[in-house]
C-alpha cells in the first residue's frame, strides 16, 4: 500500500510539473509562438495522430515506445484543457473530476453496493445500456437516436463498424452470413452501373457502399475491420518493399518493369513468405 502511495504522489507531481509547462507554452508574453498561434482545430488531427502512435507502439509490443507515445497523447489533453481555460470555458480539473465521476458512475458494481458478482458479459451490457441513458439525457433536439454519440471525426471504416452495432441494438442488422454476401454481390454490380454511366459521383457512392457492406461483413465474422485493414497494409507494404529488393538484388529497376514482370516479383515474394 506504501508503494502504491508513493506512486501515486510521484504521478501527482509529474502531472502538476507538465501542466506548468503547459501553461508557460501558452504564456502570452514569454511562451511559444508555435503554440500560442494554435486552436482545438489546429490541434485536433495532432490528437487524433497521438492515439494512432499509441496503437502502433502495442500493436508492436514496445513498451518503451508506448510510454513516450502515452506521454504525447496526454499532453493532447493539457494542450486542449489549457486552451479551454483560457477561454473560460473549463479547466483541467474539471476534466479530470468528469473522467473521475463517469469510471465511479458506471461501475457501480466496484464502487456502489451492488458486489462484485458481474461477469464481464453483464458488465458489457450494463455498461451500454448506462452510456444510451447518458445520450439521451443531453439529446439538445428532444428526439435520441441509437446512433448517437458516434464521433464523426472517426476514421470512416471504424465508424460505419460502430454506426451499425449501435442499428443492430435495435434489430435492425443480418442474423446471418449468406445475405451479407448477397448484397456485396449487389453493390458490387451497382460500382459497375456507375462506371459504366460514367457518372463520377455515383461512382463514388457506390464503393462506398461496397466498402460499407465489406464492414458488416467484418463484424458479422468478428473480425475487427480496422485491424484486419491494418494488417492488410502492413503485408502489402512488407511484400511490396520485398519486391524492391529482389528486383534491386537482379540489378533491375523496379519501376521499368511491365505490370506482368511485376506480378512475377509479387508471386515470388508470396511463394518466399508461405515457404
Amino acid at each position: 500500500m506504501h508503494r502504491e502511495t508513493d506512486r501515486t504522489e510521484a504521478a501527482a507531481t509529474a502531472f502538476r510539473e507538465l501542466a506548468r509547462i503547459m501553461a508557460r507554452l501558452r504564456d502570452p508574453v514569454s511562451g511559444c509562438p508555435w503554440d500560442l498561434q494554435q486552436n482545438f482545430a489546429t490541434i485536433a488531427p495532432y490528437t487524433i495522430e497521438e492515439a494512432y502512435e499509441v496503437a502502433d507502439a502495442i500493436e508492436r509490443a514496445d513498451m518503451s515506445e508506448l510510454r513516450d507515445e502515452l506521454g504525447d497523447l496526454l499532453f493532447q489533453v493539457m494542450f486542449h484543457s489549457r486552451m479551454a481555460e483560457e477561454q473560460g470555458a473549463f479547466a483541467l480539473a474539471d476534466v479530470v473530476a468528469a473522467i473521475n465521476d463517469k469510471m465511479i458512475r458506471r461501475h457501480p458494481h466496484v464502487f456502489g453496493d451492488e458486489g462484485d458478482g458481474r461477469s464481464a458479459d453483464e458488465q458489457t451490457v450494463a455498461w451500454e445500456a448506462m452510456k444510451a441513458a447518458e445520450r439521451a439525457s443531453k439529446a439538445s433536439d428532444g428526439a435520441p437516436s441509437a446512433l448517437d454519440g458516434v464521433a464523426r471525426a472517426l476514421p470512416a471504416l471504424l465508424r460505419a463498424e460502430k454506426l451499425q452495432k449501435r442499428a443492430a441494438r435495435t434489430g435492425f442488422d443480418w442474423t446471418e452470413t449468406p445475405p451479407i454476401f448477397d448484397k456485396l454481390e449487389e453493390e458490387i454490380a451497382e460500382v459497375k452501373e456507375a462506371i459504366a454511366s460514367g457518372d463520377t459521383d455515383a461512382v463514388e457512392d457506390e464503393v462506398g457502399d461496397v466498402l460499407f457492406v465489406v464492414a458488416n461483413l467484418a463484424r458479422r465474422l468478428s473480425v475487427d475491420p480496422e485491424q484486419a485493414l491494418r494488417k492488410a497494409n502492413a503485408k502489402f507494404e512488407r511484400r511490396f518493399r520485398a519486391m524492391e529488393q529482389a528486383s534491386k538484388a537482379d540489378a533491375v529497376e523496379f519501376a521499368s518493369l511491365t505490370l506482368d514482370e511485376q506480378e512475377a516479383y509479387w508471386q515470388r515474394v508470396k511463394q518466399t513468405e508461405r515457404g
